[in-house]
């Protein structure tokens, strides 16, 4: 039965169907904050970490837990824990520039492909289907091979195979919203080709190139671990988390921390960005 609220006309089964959907929306936000709240974590490490990460603190090998090394001690004695830190660091700072990269090359080319159309779309899409029509894993292996191994060629390289996907979904919906009638009538008011894609194309394709960009946030963190696992990497003692799971992987029956605590790290990394693109795209779905 409905009773009515004292104090308001909201009845008792409305409030317990407005709850639900309450709750999932402030969950979806808590699922967005996660991104900021690992920034602010990354930004804060040099204060987190209990040891420089490059410098012995204490005796080899020491399991998680003993002798003040929370997740144990490397071979030489440095801490664990702070090279995951700096690692996790460096690999979610990484992340975010590959994705700002791609979104600001890909999302101009797919932009003025979609507002200009005819053959200037036609010459920017055969170019972004070539870079699509490789492997980008492997086509980021043979830059950074080409280049040589190092943090800078390896963003690089990862940011030259991955802005193609940004184009082809940028231009998808503005070539859609560049068919719709308020265009036109843009168009007839006199408003220019510039001002019509930025202020009447480009905001209607950014809600789904965000949600884009934040679910390959987990993609991204796994491929640049990847590629540091390969070595293509920063070169030691830099803490690197693909890097450092690939040096200590010989010590895993006996010393197991070593290799799997990066390695629990990255897990992590990705999935907040997985678990950020999935609550993104529900909150753009209710809107």
């Amino acid at each position: 039965m409905a009773v009515t609220v004292p104090g308001g006309g909201i009845t008792r089964d409305r409030l317990a169907a407005a709850l639900p959907a309450s709750r999932t929306e402030l969950l979806n936000w808590l699922g967005v904050s996660l991104p900021l709240l690992v920034t602010v974590i990354a930004l804060a490490v040099p204060l987190l970490a209990p040891h420089a990460p490059l410098v012995p603190a204490g005796a080899p090998l020491r399991a998680p837990g003993t002798d003040g090394f929370l997740l144990g001690s490397d071979s030489i004695g440095r801490d664990i824990l702070s090279r995951v830190l700096y690692g996790m660091r460096a690999s979610w700072f990484a992340a975010l520039a590959v994705v700002a990269g791609g979104l600001l090359i890909g999302g101009l080319i797919g932009l003025i492909a979609g507002a200009a159309g005819g053959w200037v779309d036609a010459v920017l899409m055969r170019i972004t289907d070539a870079f699509l029509a490789l492997p980008a894993p492997v086509l980021a292996v043979a830059l950074v091979a080409a280049l040589g191994p190092g943090f800078a060629h390896t963003l690089v390289a990862v940011s030259i195979v991955w802005w193609p996907f940004y184009a082809r979904l940028v231009r998808g919906d503005v070539a859609r919203l560049a068919a719709r009638p308020h265009l036109e009538a843009a168009k007839l008011a006199g408003t220019g080709p510039i001002r019509r894609a930025v202020r009447h194309l480009l905001p209607g394709a950014v809600p789904s190139a965000l949600v884009a960009a934040s679910m390959d946030l987990g993609t991204l963190i796994l491929t640049l671990a990847s590629l540091s696992f390969l070595g293509l990497g920063q070169a030691a003692p830099a803490p690197e988390l693909g890097a450092d799971a690939a040096r200590n992987l010989t010590y895993f029956l006996q010393q197991w921390w070593l290799p799997v605590m990066p390695g629990i790290a990255v897990g992590l990394l990705a999935l907040v960005g997985n678990v950020a693109g999935d609550c993104l795209r529900n909150l753009v779905k209710t809107r």
